[in-house]
């Protein structure tokens, strides 16, 4: 298995619907932080998660083998 790219990109939110995501594990696609196909040949593939409601991720911009986002809603009391 390969090392992903690690282009230093800066964090970003984004508002998500619920639903299924790929997470770009190998940091080649132009989508990120979502896969487009581009980790083809790298030895690296998406990795899915879903959202069960609509909510606000940050994505630190690093790539790993594993997601690096966190949950930027609200805490509940």
């Amino acid at each position: 298995m390969e090392d992903p790219e690690n282009d230093e990109k800066q964090p970003q939110t984004l508002n998500l619907e619920a639903g299924d995501y790929w997470w770009c594990t190998c940091g080649s696609s132009e989508a990120l932080p979502f896969c487009d196909g581009s980790h083809k040949g790298t030895g690296l593939g998406p990795l899915k998660f879903t959202l069960e409601k609509g909510k606000s991720i940050i994505f630190d911009g690093q790539h790993r083998k594993s997601p690096s986002f966190s949950d930027s809603s609200p805490s509940q009391p």
